[in-house]
């Protein structure tokens, strides 16, 4: 056969009809945590003497990870550990070699030992690392953790540093909890990075409104997330509808359940008589938000069921592991909006029972997408979405209702407040120990699946915002819930940055939400924030958090994830610029002490150094 022409039973083994069908919803296996038992090379009694203990640490070390932590997904976080402790730099390739087959998207060194320091270190630039130096007196694990951090910032190569507080016994397996506290920090920012890579960003529509988180910077994805962009018209989700482009029988599932449901808690329509739909009209747009949130997620993650349909290239989807919707104005001034579509996607559950969220960003808002994005990977929980809307003080509120505020809110409180993608999660009618919470969806049960349902209403849109109709969420989220809420910004010359604010939502008595609410939007879902104060800047008081918010969007996450947020950020290298979160949490690779003493400073003094992670 002539060089450059195929053989004629020659089989092409990436062809669409012989593909492999994905395991999940996106290509690609869940990323695995590498352990790296480091061990002191002098064969004659020293090295022979600790390879026992060492290779015993990285099993409990894997054993720990594994039974503690999960995928978004649900499954156990998996590790793989090397064939053999590395105390040269032969095994030290072996180990990067094996990684490298098995997906691991980052590792752990771990040793009780002294260890050649440059011979053994992990030097691969692109995935996170740490180094876990066993407190023990019998061997130098402290020295070497020294001297291999030393070598990782001499190259360039930020690796963070585990040290446990306490002397440990030599024989002790047990890991302390200061270092679990620091493993799983670790871990949870770690697979975050990992799971980001090779993903995308699925942009369906333009910019919304002028809104700059809508103008999807393909840079930032592309250097700071290892994240492609992609890019489908609106118009697309008109063809599929037009040509009835998805699953007919997951329709008709999805019109029953969503009659039973949402439409059976249709709210009364609010909009003046002359603008209000007929009852025909809108059973037709309840039919349309449907097929556009069957579409929406086929064009994230794919269908293969359309592949069976006769549409092969519709079937495959864009890979994307959050997506945004423009919708206005283009779209919702004559079609009906995607609040249904981005409400139901992003909540933990659908026709199909529970699931895992999707992420996807209303009005096309990007950088709040990856907030959701990083809050989602970091708790495995849906994330909501709001306008930043409304700080109101004490005096204000008392001023308008009488009322004095106390509790939580008893220094003021932030309205959070959106049409679209808040996920109904966020009513907070799933419990922990008996409180409103938002968990992951294998812990989600059938009766707080229901209570969620019961507790929102379906207000037919607003048709002074949304001309063309649709349907909003309504719920009132409970209060108690520790949340965090997050923000990325970019800024001309400085590049990304990060805002955080860890506090809770708040009840406040059911005649003050109503005069409060029914001053802005009474359609949409509320949240009452209020966060926790310092006394010092951007978080001397709530109007201070309000005042120095930056940009009309944020999203927030069940939890105090303050400090998850910050060691997430370190490892892609984005600089946070606000936030409420203890000192002693906060968890940066070593480097970052060299840049000075200044905590925030030498984190935007690192990042600017470094540089993107991708770049």
């Amino acid at each position: 056969m002539k060089a450059g022409v195929l053989d004629g039973n020659f089989s092409v083994a990436g062809n669409a009809q012989q593909r492999k069908e994905k395991t999940g919803r996106l290509q690609g296996e869940n990323p695995k945590i590498g352990i790296r038992p480091t061990i002191d090379g002098r064969q004659g009694g020293v090295r022979e003497s600790l390879e026992a203990q060492t290779m015993n640490m990285a099993l409990n070390l894997a054993e720990f990870i594994s039974s503690t932590l999960k995928y978004s997904d649900g499954t156990p976080v998996q590790c793989v550990i090397a064939d053999t402790t590395i105390g040269r730099v032969d095994e030290a390739a072996a180990c990067a070699e094996k990684f490298k087959l098995a997906g691991v998207g980052a590792s752990i060194t771990v040793t009780p030992c002294w260890c050649y320091g440059s011979e053994t270190i992990d030097m691969d630039p692109t995935i996170p690392k740490a180094v876990w130096g066993f407190n023990g007196t019998e061997r130098p694990g402290a020295v070497y953790l020294a001297a291999a951090l030393a070598g990782h910032n001499q190259k360039g190569l930020p690796a963070f540093g585990i040290y446990g507080r306490d002397v440990q016994d030599g024989g002790d397996t047990t890991i302390p909890t200061d270092v679990q506290e620091k493993i799983i920090r670790f871990v949870k920012g770690a697979v975050a990075v990992a799971s980001l890579k090779g993903k995308s960003y699925l942009s369906i529509g333009a910019v919304s409104m002028g809104i700059a988180g809508s103008i999807v910077n393909a840079d930032f994805f592309q250097e700071y997330l290892g994240m492609r962009n992609e890019y489908v018209d609106s118009t697309e989700l008109l063809r599929r509808i037009q040509l009835d482009i998805y699953d007919p029988e997951e329709y008709k599932k999805a019109m029953d359940w969503t009659a039973q449901y949402c439409k059976a808690k249709e709210g009364a329509d609010a909009n003046d008589e002359d603008k209000k739909k007929s009852r025909a009209k809108l059973d037709e747009e309840w039919e349309f938000v449907v097929k556009m949130t069957i579409i929406m997620r086929d064009l994230m993650i794919g269908n293969p069921k359309l592949r069976e349909l006769g549409f092969a290239e519709e079937a495959l989807g864009h890979n994307a592991i959050a997506s945004g919707f423009q919708g206005q104005r283009q779209w919702t001034d004559f079609l009906p909006n995607g609040d249904f579509s981005e409400a139901i996607l992003n909540t933990s559950f659908d026709w199909n029972g529970v699931r895992e969220a999707f992420v996807v960003a209303t009005e096309n808002d990007s950088l709040n997408g990856v907030a959701m994005l990083f809050g989602k990977l970091l708790t495995n929980t849906a994330q909501v979405f709001a306008d930043v809307r409304t700080y109101w003080s004490p005096e204000a509120v008392e001023r308008v209702t009488g009322y004095k505020l106390e509790g939580l809110g008893a220094n003021g409180l932030i309205h959070l407040i959106n049409s679209g993608s808040a996920a109904l999660d966020g009513s907070g009618q799933q419990t922990i120990n008996g409180k409103p919470a938002m968990k992951p969806f294998w812990e989600i049960s059938e009766e707080e699946v229901h209570k969620t349902l019961d507790a929102t209403t379906w207000y037919p849109a607003d048709n002074g915002y949304f001309r063309g109709g649709g349907f909003s969420s309504n719920f009132l989220t409970k209060g108690g819930m520790p949340v965090t809420m997050a923000r990325v910004n970019l800024v001309k010359g400085l590049g990304p940055v990060l805002q955080i604010a860890e506090g809770w939502t708040v009840d406040i008595p059911a005649d003050v939400h109503k005069t409060l609410d029914d001053r802005t939007n009474k359609t949409w879902p509320t949240t009452w924030f209020a966060p926790r104060l310092t006394g010092e800047g951007n978080f001397r008081d709530v109007y201070s958090v309000m005042n120095n918010w930056g940009a009309n969007h944020g999203a927030f996450s069940y939890g105090h994830i303050g400090a998850d947020l910050i060691t997430l950020a370190s490892m892609l290298r984005i600089p946070v610029c606000m936030h409420n979160v203890e000192d002693e949490k906060i968890f940066r690779p070593s480097a970052w002490a060299a840049f000075g003493m200044d905590v925030e400073g030498s984190d935007y003094r690192a990042c600017q150094t470094y540089g993107p992670l991708y770049k």
